[in-house]
């Protein structure tokens, strides 16, 4: 085990676990979303306008069951982004609030919540994991590892640093205490190179108050992030998971989406369950105007209060996901959000999205 595991399991009273916390399901209720407003043509070369419209249909959509933290970089960004909305139809759950970040990335860049105790006992902690821009891909966007502390005054939550490098779409969970990654991106040596795959497990046993890990393989291609799972395997309800599977043989994701498959048949959950798999068809291959596949996939949707935002590429594929989706979300309402413009920045809904529990 290295110094840093051994350090922190001198202090094993202070996880998040041993107090008592868990991270909840991206279904439970949720008290608000954070989006951060787009404004960095870099990310969207050509297409921030694009990009601005779908933060509005995002916002809107979600707006009718939570409310909706929109962080603004400054004063310009600001009244654009009320021209959007209001133009849009978003409700007064839809607030503003006046706090720069680098990017839009808040799956990766924002805390995430755990929770412990309920009803009016409950408690929320904020979790800070450290943020080095995907394996330091873009080093002016490593600007947005002290985000979640800044969101203090927006959440009114207290704030806890977790030593490891983490992206929130590199996980997901069933609210029960299992956790589901990949091994591209986890065991890849430009996040933790330190710390080995039992050491990477235990520390998300102990910041996320979880008792099982499962592996999937590899991600979809295109995808800059080095294979966060949010793009490819989603749990829907506990027992349950949604993957990406791809028919033609030709594709290079057809080998790792079906590797996957066969891994999620073989697996069981932190209750002893074997998973129930759902599949959900890929997209064609969606380019980017530079002629580079984009990371475009219909699993990374957001689950909230009322409505499933599903990222959808005007292809037949689009209805295929949206009814599945429909049939096992079947108390709240199916929002499709044209995309296919929208992944130039590399990511989609779930990507740009992060949800505080009530």
């Amino acid at each position: 085990m290295t110094e840093a595991s051994k350090a922190w399991k001198r202090i094993r009273g202070a996880t998040p676990r041993a107090q008592g916390y868990t991270w909840p399901a991206e279904w439970s209720k949720h008290e608000a979303t954070v989006i951060a407003w787009p404004h960095d043509p870099k990310t969207w070369p050509d297409c921030v306008p694009e990009a601005e419209q779908v933060f509005a249909q995002l916002a809107t959509a979600v707006g009718t069951g939570e409310i909706v933290h929109v962080l603004v970089k400054d004063e310009a960004i600001e009244a654009r982004a009320r021209q959007h909305l209001t133009e849009a139809g978003a409700s007064s759950r839809v607030r503003l609030h006046r706090v720069p970040t680098a990017d839009s990335w808040l799956r990766d860049t924002g805390p995430i919540v755990v929770a412990r105790g309920r009803g009016a006992s409950r408690e929320r902690l904020a979790l800070d994991f450290r943020f080095d821009a995907w394996g330091g891909k873009y080093e002016t966007l490593m600007a947005d590892d002290d985000l979640p502390p800044r969101l203090k005054k927006v959440l009114g939550l207290p704030t806890k640093r977790i030593e490891l490098t983490l992206e929130g779409g590199s996980i997901d969970g069933d609210g029960q205490g299992t956790i589901l990654t990949t091994e591209q991106c986890l065991l890849n040596r430009n996040r933790n190179p330190d710390l080995t795959r039992a050491e990477i497990e235990w520390h998300l046993r102990e910041a996320l108050g979880a008792k099982t890990v499962l592996w999937l393989g590899a991600g979809i291609e295109g995808d800059d992030t080095d294979g966060h799972v949010d793009d490819i395997t989603r749990f829907v309800a506990p027992g349950v998971v949604v993957t990406v599977v791809q028919d033609d043989t030709t594709n290079p994701d057809h080998a790792p989406l079906d590797d996957n498959l066969r891994r999620l048949k073989a697996m069981e959950d932190a209750r002893g369950r074997a998973l129930e798999v759902v599949t959900l068809p890929m997209p064609e291959p969606v380019m980017g105007s530079d002629g580079r596949p984009l990371p475009a996939s219909h699993a990374n949707f957001l689950i909230a209060n009322k409505v499933v935002c599903v990222p959808v590429f005007g292809q037949r594929s689009d209805s295929v996901a949206c009814k599945r989706l429909a049939r096992l979300f079947p108390t709240r309402r199916i929002v499709p959000i044209r995309c296919d413009r929208f992944v130039e920045g590399m990511g989609a809904l779930h990507c740009v999205t992060q949800q505080i529990p009530a």
